[in-house]
């Protein structure tokens, strides 16, 4: 007997909204919104580095998304839909404003990254540290290996949805999540020696 995947509940309960928009119910995308706005968010956020860039991304990303429901043939879930448009929004965006991207992430004015809105301030003084160091780390990354990361392992998207979500082959997310790890290791550990330095000082 073959046994049948079923749907997990909220991505049953994601087509039955986008049912409902798509018949003219616009409150059923405000439910939409409500689910994913927060993750859209700090995809968006994790990628440029900058707040007020990422809130616009968001209401981008849903704009878009609201503009074009009546094409989305549920070929996959829409959370990995909207993130395809919102990731595609942020790799634009970067494009466009490279040169503005490039000096407001200098390392020098790495320190004004605020934390995105729907995270717990930190408790200590090392969480907060270890949270911007990652936020720099991920700064200094190119594009392509920003995404998965963000993707991967902040977001937990598995290997399939990052390859729906960034239109490349699933093979080609591996690999790129190996280089982008490689990458993200080799940017800590600078960044790990001068915070170290700028901490402790001198070591004897």
């Amino acid at each position: 007997m073959v046994m049948q995947h079923k749907p997990a509940p909220e991505r049953l309960e994601d087509e039955t909204l986008v049912g409902r928009v798509q018949t003219g119910d616009a409150g059923a995308f405000e439910s939409l919104v409500l689910r994913y706005q927060d993750r859209v968010y700090n995809v968006c956020y994790r990628f440029v580095g900058h707040a007020e860039d990422a809130r616009d991304l968001t209401q981008e990303a849903f704009l878009k998304a609201y503009r074009s429901i009546h094409r989305f043939q549920r070929e996959s879930g829409f959370y990995t839909w909207l993130f395809r448009i919102a990731m595609n929004a942020a790799l634009t965006h970067r494009k466009k404003a490279r040169l503005r991207l490039a000096g407001s992430l200098d390392a020098n004015e790495a320190d004004t990254i605020p934390a995105p809105p729907d995270r717990s301030p930190p408790t200590d003084a090392d969480a907060s540290v270890n949270h911007q160091r990652v936020a720099n780390a991920l700064a200094k990354l190119e594009a392509d290996h920003r995404a998965v990361i963000v993707l991967r392992d902040i977001e937990g998207f598995d290997y399939e949805q990052i390859a729906n979500i960034l239109e490349i082959q699933r093979g080609t997310v591996k690999s790129r999540i190996h280089r982008a790890r490689a990458a993200f290791r080799e940017v800590w550990d600078r960044k790990e020696l001068s915070n170290s330095t700028a901490h402790t000082g001198p070591r004897p």
